[in-house]
């Protein structure tokens, strides 16, 4: 397994703004840079800083915008507007810094930097600057290729000193933790070494990359969502380098938690302006009178699979019954999780009388009787189909997010909540399936709690797939 492949993938997502969804709400980019732009020239009368004086030769490098598509409310700017490049720091001569040689740079978030307390009269000079919540990044190979770079923390009196082969990138009005996460990015890296220049050994990247290069800049809160998010997956990946557990079974792992916390009410957030669950039951049953809803959220209600969904099973096959119209249907080796197999699709007569009970239609939610009892799948083509009898049909008999209940079984399903009765091979009898206790949450926080559980699962299963290439 490659965890660095693993990493940067996440890291390549999260660049992109593919990593957690966008959103609407949030103030643009495009506000975000006019205010960094007035910090900078705040600080440049305040003479902190210096403009920057930009060189143009034969052999600096062009760029154009980041060269793949950002989301709306994104920009496309040069570092240089986002940072103080190699800032100078104006402190008394006998503060005391700390000194921090390349070989002690902590690659990463720590902060925990191995340093040597000196007086700053000793290293203003011949040194590169920095100070608490700088960004520092070898400029050097092989240090720049294998991304070492660092957000500086826990300095003396908030100052430090060190090697010229650090660049030094003070962030302004920007969360520095995602830029160093940017900057770690294979994009980033890549970039860096089409402008190598020296001799080989101790080769060192263009300026300009620390300049000119367009770098994206989301919307200030989303760069806090997105860090967040990659420190969520960096954290399993963490466990896989431990060797506590295997990818795939971090993936499942991931995703049992997701629907225990789904179907449990703790995956997104109840909202009280939600039409509780008990009026869902009252258009079945006008004279419900809603009762404990045992461990579930507020405004949820514990019911039975049999009070939301009508159900029945298809057609036995009986070679001596030839009456009919010859039509396909479906039987269990053609239904998987949440998917169907056509590879082989079988026929049968159906008379006109049998057809209503053993249709699929698309939104039905169809079950396994036997083999792996539970196996469920929402048919959700715009074309009907029949089912043999080892398939339940299940039908809402009120508005009902489907999906939210395929997830349920799902759930159920792997904590071995779904039985079966019989000698030899199992089955799900109608009763038993009848029988098996849901949780109802309101219509609303059904389609909220599924547009959660595929965003993650989606995130779960590209990294997935990109490992698999």
């Amino acid at each position: 397994m490659d965890t660095k492949k693993l990493r940067q993938k996440i890291l390549d997502l999260a660049i992109r703004g593919k990593l957690v969804p966008q959103d609407p709400n949030d103030e643009p980019a495009s506000v975000l840079l006019e205010r960094i732009k007035e910090e900078k020239e705040r600080l440049i009368k305040e003479g902190k800083i210096k403009r920057s004086k930009k060189t143009v030769s034969s052999d600096t490098p062009h760029y154009e915008n980041v060269p793949f598509e950002v989301p709306e409310g994104w920009q496309s700017v040069p570092v240089s507007e986002l940072f103080c490049l190699n800032p100078k720091s104006e402190i008394t001569d006998a503060t005391s810094v700390g000194f921090i040689p390349m070989a002690c740079v902590n690659d990463g978030f720590s902060g925990n930097h191995q340093f040597e307390e000196r007086i700053w009269k000793e290293v203003k000079k011949g040194y590169c600057h920095f100070q608490n919540g700088d960004i520092g990044i070898a400029k050097i190979s092989p240090c720049f290729e294998n991304l070492k770079s660092t957000i500086f923390q826990n300095l003396p009196n908030n100052y430090g000193a060190g090697t010229t082969e650090l660049v030094i990138l003070r962030p302004l009005n920007i969360h520095a933790k995602f830029y160093l996460y940017l900057f770690k990015s294979q994009w980033y890296i890549s970039e860096g070494t089409k402008y190598f220049k020296g001799v080989v050994g101790q080769q060192r990247v263009h300026k300009g990359i620390f300049t000119d290069l367009q770098i994206p800049l989301p919307p200030l809160v989303e760069q806090y969502r997105i860090v967040a998010e990659i420190e969520k997956w960096f954290a399993l990946i963490d466990q896989i380098e431990q060797g506590k557990t295997g990818l795939q079974t971090i993936v499942m792992q991931t995703k049992s938690k997701i629907l225990d916390l789904a179907i449990h009410g703790k995956l997104v957030p109840q909202d009280p302006n939600d039409e509780p669950a008990f009026e869902l039951l009252k258009r079945i049953n006008p004279d419900f009178t809603p009762c404990d809803n045992g461990h579930y959220p507020i405004g949820w209600l514990e019911t039975i699979l049999g009070e939301l969904f009508n159900h029945n099973t298809g057609k036995a096959l009986n070679s001596s019954n030839k009456e009919g119209v010859m039509k396909d249907y479906l039987t269990t080796s053609n239904v998987y999780w949440n998917k169907f197999d056509f590879t082989v699709i079988k026929q049968m007569p159906f008379k006109e009388i049998e057809l209503d009970k053993c249709t699929v239609t698309k939104g039905d939610l169809l079950v396994c009787e036997g083999g792996d009892i539970g196996r469920s799948a929402i048919w959700n083509y715009d074309y009907d189909i029949c089912i043999q009898n080892h398939i339940h049909r299940l039908r809402p008999k009120i508005d009902l997010c489907v999906p939210f209940y395929y997830y349920t079984l799902a759930y159920l399903k792997e904590n071995n909540l779904i039985g079966g009765k019989g000698i030899g091979l199992l089955g799900l009898s109608s009763n038993a399936l009848h029988k098996i206790e849901m949780p109802l949450p309101p219509l609303t926080e059904q389609q909220r709690i599924v547009q959660k559980i595929e965003e993650l699962f989606s995130v779960l299963d590209n990294i997935q797939n990109a490992l698999e290439v």
